[in-house]
């Protein structure tokens, strides 16, 4: 699915997004400074469910905090969970 998945970085709005089928699904985060990101919403809508966007939405998320060098905070359960079976840490390494 995240191959033919384009997700937008919506940077002022800090979230990403994507448009799948007429339904719009997304990420938001905080940045809290100091180079930290608090992921704290996914939303996929139920005709999307299932499809690996949420999973998508969140790798995304987490290689732009890897690039620019953020501590992410999972407060969004989903990503902690992801976070966890992907064994990616919340800290930086």
């Amino acid at each position: 699915m995240s191959d033919t998945l384009t997700i937008h970085h919506d940077q002022a709005g800090h979230q990403f997004e994507t448009t799948v089928d007429g339904h719009r699904a997304y990420l938001t985060y905080m940045d809290l400074g100091k180079q930290t990101l608090d992921i704290y919403r996914t939303f996929v809508p139920n005709a999307l469910r299932g499809r690996g966007i949420a999973a998508a939405l969140t790798e995304k998320a987490l290689e732009y905090a890897d690039q620019m060098g953020y501590t992410v905070i999972p407060s969004c359960s989903y990503v902690e969970r992801y976070m966890e079976r992907q064994q990616r840490h919340s800290s930086k390494a």
